[in-house]
């Protein structure tokens, strides 16, 4: 009877299967892809990913290439702790954990002409070998899904004293405000270069978005006064809390802004001058109404006429003799409209004339 019944149902399960358009029974492979990691799964990872921009809604889009020197304060909680500490790892830990294992793809770094498809996906020992990285092949490692070991005395965090981050800066005119992401983090080493002199390496590139559910997992604390871990790494990134210069932004040849600015100078100031657009973008954007734009005419006219009169400072507010006239008509005559509202005292002492005056008179003789 149980045998039959179980027939009767697996019968209507692989009905449901065939005719609830692509609803089916999980298999235990899907569960195995499904959890990559302890604690993320494929939801999680759908959750963290974001959505991109319509062409449509966008009215404006600039890619920035920025570099994080792990030496300034802002940007320590990315080389900190630089052992794993209580499970706590370092981002560059993390990120080569990661990607060694097979969990999350790395990205070949081309200067500028990055491209996140799988013709360019890195192939993990080879990228190993090229930075001298000693790793072993790791358990369940096939010729197909290369997974390797490293370990931890192997690993060069300290090497690792910067990172380039490419940055999305969007206006969106449904929202009519700027959005700024990360697109994808690169670690780059910093070893001694063929011809003497420090040189930098950059490693490969992993996109944030595979990032996000495992950053969200690392705490970290931002300064030395307060030790409690409030932000992940992923609010570390999200909330802009890094400090990064522009080295770099998308252009037609391709050129660093070392290579458009030689001179020292020229590069402070055409980096502040990118800042400052991308920053203001969005209220030289904003078109005032007739009631602000009349109003921003008035101020000039003062600022004009105080510059004209000879005022060395313009920008404080300028009182007219007319205003002090009629300020003081204002008080003259919101006084003696609370004149007219107070009320009247009454006095404690008796009249002296009258029936009542007399009354009181014979009422004292009557007490004698």
């Amino acid at each position: 009877m149980f045998a039959a019944l179980a027939a009767v149902t697996a019968a209507g399960v692989a009905q449901v299967e065939n005719n609830a358009g692509g609803v089916r029974k999980r298999s235990d492979k899907d569960k195995r892809a499904q959890k990559s990691q302890t604690g993320v799964t494929d939801r999680m990872q759908d959750f963290f990913t974001a959505k991109e921009s319509h062409d449509a809604d966008m009215q404006y889009m600039r890619e920035i290439y920025r570099q994080l020197d792990l030496t300034k304060p802002e940007n320590t909680p990315l080389y900190y702790p630089e052992d794993v500490i209580d499970g706590q790892k370092n981002l560059f830990r993390l990120m080569l954990d990661l990607v060694v294992s097979g969990e999350v793809p790395a990205y070949e770094y081309l200067d500028g002409r990055e491209v996140f498809t799988d013709d360019y996906k890195v192939k993990v020992g080879e990228m190993l070998d090229r930075f001298g990285i000693y790793a072993v092949p790791a358990k369940g490692s096939t010729e197909k899904n290369p997974k390797y070991q490293i370990e931890e005395a192997d690993v060069p965090t300290s090497q690792v004293l910067n990172y380039y981050i490419l940055e999305k800066w969007e206006f969106d005119r449904r929202s009519n405000r700027m959005k700024t992401r990360v697109v994808a983090i690169c670690p780059v080493l910093n070893r001694m270069g063929d011809f003497g002199g420090e040189a930098k390496y950059p490693m490969f590139w992993v996109k944030y978005d595979q990032l996000r559910p495992h950053l969200s997992q690392q705490y970290v604390f931002l300064t030395d006064d307060n030790n409690l871990p409030q932000y992940s790494l992923d609010d570390y990134f999200n909330l802009g809390m890094y400090d990064g210069e522009i080295y770099k932004t998308r252009n037609l040849r391709n050129l660093s802004m070392n290579q458009m600015y030689p001179d020292p100078d020229d590069l402070k100031r055409a980096q502040d001058s990118i800042d400052n657009r991308l920053h203001n973008y969005g209220k030289e954007m904003w078109v005032p109404t007739r009631e602000e734009y009349l109003a921003q005419r008035e101020r000039e006219e003062e600022i004009a006429k105080a510059l004209a009169a000879g005022d060395t400072i313009p920008d404080r507010t300028v009182v007219s003799d007319k205003q002090v006239t009629e300020t003081k008509k204002s008080t003259r005559k919101s006084t003696r409209k609370r004149g007219a509202k107070k009320p009247k005292v009454s006095s404690s002492k008796p009249k002296s004339s009258g029936a009542n005056s007399n009354a009181a008179k014979s009422v004292r003789r009557r007490k004698k």
